[in-house]
């Protein structure tokens, strides 16, 4: 398996749930710390965590690979903790992504697919899980920053964490703001396959009182090849009753990941 045919499928990941808000602001953050031990680092990091019930929103996504480039914009909603779900123009293409399953379908070719989380879990090299997903695409760390012991050092302006003891099958980074003590980049190594997944929070914004994700581009290198996929938030609204409606249509056949 490679990152090639990861990225369109990772699209369905990351594209449910990053969040805005229609009074939303961009925020680049004050009084810039830069003596923070790594423990001190990650409670502050811990006091930024999101907090609401449900989102809703138009999310505009750029995919390029080579010369190819593509834009679409599309529907996503989010129950927090339970429910991340994606649909394109008039439901041609519809996901659904709970802490049970994972499920897509695609009236274009008439494909479905209705699985778990083992199919990610092989390409990331790590156990995934609805939670690791959440904490991807809310801007959060993959991994709980309190469950092991980091090594904190500074870089170009912002602080870089990482394990004291890597893990074998790849290596981990995170990368915070020193003022706003917010994950600026994820970046996950796997040298031995000449493979690196990079996510980028190039922006922030607060919602009332929170700070979100509002630019985010990911990137996918595996040898020479790269692919990109960019996505912005936009006419967002939260905490309202939302519906999550998904049931693949008859006929459709089932694609193995």
């Amino acid at each position: 398996m490679t990152y090639k045919h990861y990225i369109p499928l990772v699209s369905l990941l990351f594209f449910l749930g990053f969040t805005g808000c229609k009074s939303s602001k961009t925020i680049t953050g004050d009084n810039t710390n830069l003596k923070l031990s790594a423990k001190q680092l990650i409670r502050e990091n811990a006091k930024t965590s999101p907090n609401f019930k449900t989102l809703q929103s138009k999310l505009k996504i750029t995919y390029s690979e080579g010369e190819k480039k593509q834009s679409h914009t599309v529907n996503y909603r989010m129950e927090k903790d339970k429910v991340l779900w994606m649909s394109a123009t008039f439901g041609i293409i519809r996901a659904k992504i709970t802490p049970e399953s994972v499920a897509f379908y695609n009236k274009l070719d008439n494909t479905y697919f209705e699985g778990d989380f083992q199919y990610f879990s092989k390409l990331l090299g790590t156990e995934l899980d609805f939670n690791k997903v959440q904490n991807i695409i809310l801007g959060e760390a993959l991994f709980n920053l309190k469950d092991e012991t980091y090594n904190v050092s500074v870089h170009q302006g912002n602080y870089v964490l990482q394990p004291q003891n890597q893990r074998e099958l790849f290596e981990i980074f995170f990368l915070l703001n020193p003022s706003l003590y917010k994950v600026t980049s994820q970046q996950l190594s796997q040298i031995a396959q000449q493979r690196h997944l990079q996510i980028d929070y190039l922006a922030h914004q607060e919602i009332d009182n929170q700070v979100l994700p509002e630019h985010v581009k990911v990137i996918a290198v595996e040898g020479a090849s790269e692919m990109i996929a960019e996505l912005e938030f936009k006419s967002v609204t939260l905490n309202e009753d939302l519906r999550f409606p998904f049931k693949i249509p008859s006929g459709f056949k089932k694609v193995e990941l």
